[in-house]
């Protein structure tokens, strides 16, 4: 039987939750996919939607969305889950397991999503023109005339 410890977090709280799931509710996530999202009761959530949002297994391999299927993978990586540049531009051939969920995975990451049903997604309003114009980046201020310091210059040259 599966079992996966989950870890729940609220972006807008900033809070995490972790708890372990098994027998039929574990079973329900294998063959689920990294970016999918899913109801919450399967998870006792209530009605909230849940994003999987990420996962590794039992030897800390972590999941990646790019990696299809479920199986291990040398990948050539320049940024982004497993792998961390230390130089600027560096490439490292590393291991990632695929976006897939199997028996093999040991964690996932779930983002809740709340969503409230028969509305659209708010979009920003019209912004009006801005009643002066911008400033541009090559417009500096006058500059102020500077004290010459002749003062030094002597004091070095008695030396």
């Amino acid at each position: 039987m599966a079992k996966f410890k989950v870890i729940i977090s609220d972006p807008a709280t900033g809070k995490s939750a972790a708890s372990e799931i098994e027998g039929s509710r574990a079973q329900a996530l294998i063959g689920r996919s990294l970016g999918e999202t899913i109801d919450g009761s399967a998870l006792g959530l209530g009605s909230n939607k849940i994003l999987i949002s990420g996962g590794c297994d039992k030897n800390g391999i972590p999941m990646r969305p790019d990696v299809h299927g479920g199986v291990k993978k040398h990948i050539v990586l320049t940024g982004g889950p497993g792998f961390r540049q230390t130089r600027h531009g560096e490439r490292r051939r590393k291991l990632v397991r695929g976006r897939t969920i199997t028996d093999e995975t040991y964690q996932i990451n779930f983002t809740i999503r709340k969503e409230v049903a028969g509305q659209e997604p708010k979009r920003p309003a019209e912004t009006k023109p801005p009643t002066e114009p911008p400033k541009l980046a090559s417009e500096k201020p006058p500059e102020k005339p500077r004290a010459k310091k002749t003062a030094k210059k002597a004091a070095k040259k008695t030396k």
